[in-house]
């Protein structure tokens, strides 16, 4: 069975975040919330996660348990994203505000695919 779009872009983006969190993780911690301990950590296991939730949509044997573990670092990170659009909000930076706030919605289509991935 071929792999839908959706899951494809999906594993593309985490291949792509999860290489950014090993590789320039200073470029996550403006996003962590103050009460989430150990940032630089915590980004580093992020991007770890990325990579094996990438690996595993592009398997067929673990894409189902790479949908829910997908599904569950997404909600994970979405303070992360909350935060970024609070800030943002402060700021006069009209493309960081479109940013910030364009990432909230764009997190529901990536659930639906990872949804998708999970259930088969």
């Amino acid at each position: 069975m071929s792999l839908p779009r959706s899951v494809t872009i999906l594993a593309l983006g985490f291949a792509a975040s999860g290489a950014v969190h090993l590789v320039k993780p200073e470029v996550y911690e403006p996003l962590m919330p103050s009460w989430v301990p150990a940032h630089r950590e915590v980004i580093l296991g992020s991007g770890v996660a990325e990579l094996a939730c990438a690996a595993g949509l592009a398997l067929p044997r673990t894409r189902r348990a790479a949908g829910w573990a997908s599904v569950l670092l997404l909600l994970g990170v979405y303070p992360g994203n909350i935060k970024m659009a609070v800030d943002a909000a402060q700021t006069r930076n009209t493309t960081v505000k479109a940013v910030a706030f364009g990432r909230l919605p764009l997190q529901l289509p990536m659930i639906r695919a990872a949804l998708r991935a999970a259930r088969g």
